[in-house]
């Protein structure tokens, strides 16, 4: 075999290995995108926030989120008051 002829076929299997590394990139970000597993992440960020690594929750996060929404609740009747 020459020197060019195992060139060419290391090309050749350089190639293919970089075509099979390419083709798994693709199938790889293929699933992170698909819509379920992007819906799963984001589930699972918000449960990190309101919930800790045993499963109770976590409810300093909790009540501020209660917080802000009777505050907010609170702002529309007082708004609706205002204008009626």
């Amino acid at each position: 075999m020459t020197d060019d002829e195992r060139s060419s076929a290391s090309l050749e299997r350089e190639l293919e290995q970089t075509r099979d590394r390419l083709a798994a990139t693709i199938d790889e970000l293929v699933d992170r995108a698909h819509p379920k597993n992007v819906v799963q992440r984001q589930v699972a960020g918000v449960k990190g926030v309101f919930v800790d690594a045993n499963g109770d929750p976590r409810t300093d996060n909790v009540l501020k989120v209660v917080g802000g929404v009777f505050a907010f609740v609170g702002m529309l009747v007082l708004i609706r008051r205002v204008t009626s």
